[in-house]
C-alpha cells in the first residue's frame, strides 16, 4: 500500500463566467469526459477549477485543460472532437503543434463564432489551400472540407485577393430527375447546391451573400456551367468531386486562370455514378500528387466535427466496406 501514488491537488483560475461555462460544458459533459479520460476529480467551484488526482494523473489533465485554453478562454463550446483531438496530440507528442490551432482563426461567423481548424489535419489541410494554387481534400462526410474552403475564399475575398467566388457541385442525379423539378433550370439544380449556400450564410449572412450573387461577386452554379471558361481572378472550390467523371474533373481544372485558386474536395466512398463509370476525384488524387503546385490532403472519421455519432457512422461503416469482396465502390448510404 505504501508504494501507491498520494493524491495531489491542483487548480486551474478561469477569467470569467464565460471561460469557465465553455470549459464546464453543458452539464458539465466537458469535465465528465476529462474525468473518464485521464482519471482525476474535477470540481468547478465558481472560476475556480479543481482537480483532484495521481500525480500522472494531474500533468496530463493540466496539460489537456491548457491544450484547450483557447477555446474556453474566449468562451468558445467546446466539443468531444476539440476533446479527442487534445488526446489525440498529446499522446503522439504533438501538443505544442495543437496548441497553435488555437491561434489560426480564420474568421467569425455571423453568430459570432471564431472559425478555425479544429484537428490538426485540417490545419494541415488549410495550410495547404493557403499556399497552393490546387488543393484536393478527401474524407468522409462532416470533416469540414466544404467548409473550411469557403471560410478561407471569403476571406481572400473580402482581403481583396481574389476577384470573385465560383462554387461548384456535380448534379448527378440531374440527368433523368430535373424535368420533374417545377421551375427553370437555375430552381432545378439549387437543391444540390444548397450546402454551399448554407456554408456562405453562416459566414456573411443571407443578406449579404444575396447581394453579392446579384452582383456576380459570388457565383453557385452546377459543374456543366463551367465548360468552355476561363475563371481568372477566382477562388473555385469543387464540392462532391467523387460524382465527377474523370473527363469532367479535366474539364474543371484546366479553367484555372491567372491569379485564381482552386480547391476540389469529396468522399471517395459517396459514390452516385453509375456502376463501373471511375471517379474523376479518385483518378485526380492519383495523378495529381507529387505535381508541383498541387496539395493532396486526407482527412478521416478523427477529423469529423458534427454530431460525436455521425463519426461512429463514419467508422462503422469504414468497417463493413473493409469486410467486402474487392468489387465495385460502395454506393452511397
Amino acid at each position: 500500500m505504501g508504494g501507491l501514488e498520494q493524491p495531489t491537488k491542483a487548480s486551474v483560475c478561469l477569467p470569467d463566467t464565460s471561460a469557465a461555462l465553455a470549459l464546464a460544458g453543458q452539464g458539465e459533459v466537458n469535465l465528465r469526459r476529462l474525468e473518464a479520460l485521464t482519471g482525476a476529480s474535477l470540481v468547478l467551484r465558481g472560476l475556480e477549477l479543481c482537480i483532484n488526482a495521481r500525480p500522472n494523473q494531474l500533468e496530463r489533465t493540466q496539460t489537456l485543460i491548457e491544450m484547450l485554453r483557447p477555446l474556453w478562454q474566449e468562451g468558445q463550446g467546446i466539443s468531444e472532437v476539440d476533446v479527442q483531438s487534445a488526446l489525440q496530440a498529446l499522446d503522439t507528442g504533438r501538443s505544442a503543434e495543437h496548441r497553435s490551432l488555437g491561434e489560426q482563426v480564420l474568421a467569425r461567423s455571423q453568430s459570432g463564432q471564431l472559425l478555425r481548424p479544429r484537428t490538426l489535419r485540417q490545419k494541415a489541410y488549410v495550410e495547404a489551400m493557403e499556399s497552393h494554387d490546387l488543393t484536393v481534400a478527401l474524407g468522409p462526410a462532416g470533416t469540414g472540407k466544404t467548409f473550411l474552403a469557403t471560410v478561407l475564399a471569403v476571406r481572400m475575398l473580402n482581403e481583396r485577393k481574389v476577384q470573385r467566388l465560383v462554387l461548384t457541385r456535380p448534379a448527378v442525379e440531374a440527368g433523368e430527375r430535373l424535368g420533374f423539378l417545377p421551375g427553370d433550370l437555375q430552381q432545378k439544380v439549387d437543391p444540390y447546391l444548397r450546402p454551399l449556400y448554407d456554408a456562405l450564410h453562416a459566414l456573411l449572412g443571407a443578406e449579404r451573400t444575396s447581394a453579392l450573387l446579384e452582383k456576380g461577386v459570388i457565383e453557385v452554379a452546377p459543374l456543366a456551367y463551367m465548360r468552355g471558361r476561363t475563371l481568372a481572378d477566382a477562388f473555385v472550390i469543387l464540392d462532391e468531386a467523387q460524382n465527377t467523371t474523370t473527363a469532367q474533373m479535366r474539364m474543371v481544372l484546366t479553367r484555372l486562370g491567372e491569379n485564381s485558386r482552386m480547391v476540389v474536395t469529396g468522399d471517395p466512398t459517396q459514390l452516385d455514378l453509375p456502376p463501373g463509370v471511375m471517379s474523376g476525384l479518385s483518378e485526380a488524387a492519383q495523378v495529381l500528387d507529387g505535381v508541383e503546385g498541387v496539395a493532396i490532403c486526407h482527412l478521416s472519421a478523427a477529423d469529423v466535427v458534427r454530431h460525436p455519432l455521425v463519426q461512429r457512422l463514419v467508422n462503422a461503416y469504414a468497417q463493413r466496406d473493409a469486410r467486402r469482396p474487392l468489387r465495385e465502390p460502395a454506393r452511397r448510404s
